[in-house]
């Protein structure tokens, strides 16, 4: 079994089980822990595919799109993180009261502490 096959095999497994994860748990946090998993996943094919079996060094081109994928999945997470923190903090402030108007939204609540 050569290198490649090893690589592009797990990168395969991480997406399929990254996606069973995402479409079976309802959680926002889970799911975003879901879609890092689908992404290295990702990551593993490109550098299975970067390999060159005739003995020259590797394609340069998808290790650079791996390091930008790797920056820009950091990123991503992050705001996601913060995003689902603001969310958070904005459904634990709503009210439950059965009168409550369209005021008390998590995006009203958002916008209110934006002023």
């Amino acid at each position: 079994m050569s290198v490649q096959f090893l690589y592009g095999g797990a990168g395969i497994l991480l997406f399929a089980l990254g996606l069973w994860s995402l479409l079976v748990h309802a959680p926002l946090l889970r799911k975003l822990i879901a879609l890092n998993i689908m992404g290295g996943g990702v990551f593993h094919v490109f550098i299975a595919v970067a390999h060159r079996s005739d003995g020259s060094p590797p394609d340069p081109v998808p290790h650079a799109l791996v390091l930008t994928g790797i920056v820009v999945a950091v990123s991503a997470t992050a705001l996601a993180l913060a995003l689902n923190s603001r969310l958070e903090g904005a459904d634990q402030g709503k009210t439950s009261a059965a009168g409550a108007s369209a005021s008390n939204s998590p995006l009203a609540t958002l916008a209110e502490r934006n002023r």
